[in-house]
């Protein structure tokens, strides 16, 4: 009799417990349903969607009809496209580059021990707060040619003016140098690197008589190169996608003779300028697997670079 009597109480035990499981599962469910539901409508769908859009002549006016890969074949033909491209990948080459180097750089300035050290840090850190727009407004004024303030201080040390957002050749240059003031973010994740390092490897280094650029060369920059590996491939990724920068510099326009006209830029143009949606979706598609691409050759190169402390 005790034992059916338990039998029967470890049965209740169960099914108890299992409704209590599952009540908790759907009460999960219940509150996770409108995070999976944007997710599905503003993600997943437009993602899945683009991909059938590109293969037709969608222009939100009208549901459009298949094409096959008439969008891409056009796209091979048009001069802006390629424009746009090597526009991006120029900035790109040469901005997160410039990015790392000051980042590291100035986070190791900041990592120092001294007085008003935390004011310093903030100072660094607030333009990455400021809307990119009004970042653009401020450096069109700076960077004019005829009263910017950078060449009147130029012109005061003998430099002549330069034309830096009217001249083909400056434009994307002037573009990194906006660009780097705004790296306060990247110099906050180097600082927490760095001060995540072992100050047991500086110690036993300077027993061994090694002096500070040693010990940055061979201790520091190693160990830092997990961070530094996470700002190149977000660099990477952002810097192809630049759109707000140069569209709010160029009033959307691209000038001079089209070498402010990134990739993005383009695209937005012909989704929402011209209404040629299919057009831009295959663009879209185009720059995904151009990031893909890049985000591999980086994963993959990293096994001989990036350093992790045991």
């Amino acid at each position: 009799m005790k034992s059916g009597s338990n039998v029967r109480h470890a049965q209740g035990r169960f099914v108890k417990k299992s409704g209590i499981e599952a009540h908790k599962s759907r009460m999960g469910l219940l509150f996770t349903a409108p995070w999976i539901l944007g997710l599905l409508l503003f993600y997943a769908y437009p993602l899945l969607s683009s991909i059938y859009y590109s293969f037709t002549s969608y222009s939100v006016l009208n549901r459009g009809t298949f094409v096959g890969l008439a969008n891409y074949k056009e796209l091979v033909k048009d001069n802006l496209f390629w424009k746009s491209i090597w526009n991006t990948l120029y900035f790109t080459a040469l901005s997160v580059p410039v990015n790392i180097i000051l980042g590291i750089v100035i986070a190791l300035l900041l990592n120092s021990r001294i007085r008003l050290i935390g004011l310093y840090r903030t100072v660094f850190f607030i333009p990455t707060l400021v809307p990119v727009v009004a970042t653009a407004t401020v450096w069109r004024w700076l960077l004019d040619s005829n009263y910017g303030i950078i060449n009147s201080l130029l012109n005061k040390i003998g430099i002549a003016s330069i034309p830096w957002l009217a001249s083909e050749t400056w434009s994307k240059p002037a573009l990194v140098l906006i660009s780097s003031w705004g790296i306060g973010q990247a110099i906050i994740i180097n600082l927490a690197g760095l001060q995540d390092i072992s100050p047991e490897y500086y110690e036993a280094a300077q027993i061994d008589g090694a002096n500070l650029f040693q010990r940055v060369r061979n201790i520091t920059l190693p160990l830092l190169t997990p961070v530094i590996f996470y700002n190149v491939v977000m660099g990477v990724i952002n810097a192809l996608q630049t759109f707000t920068l140069p569209y709010t510099l160029t009033n959307g326009e691209g000038n001079p003779v089209n070498s402010l006209t990134f990739y993005v830029m383009h695209l937005y143009n012909n989704a929402f300028g011209y209404m040629h949606m299919g057009y831009a979706s295959a663009m879209a598609w185009i720059l995904f697997l151009i990031i893909l691409v890049l985000t591999i050759v980086i994963f993959g190169t990293s096994k001989k670079w990036v350093h992790y402390q045991e």
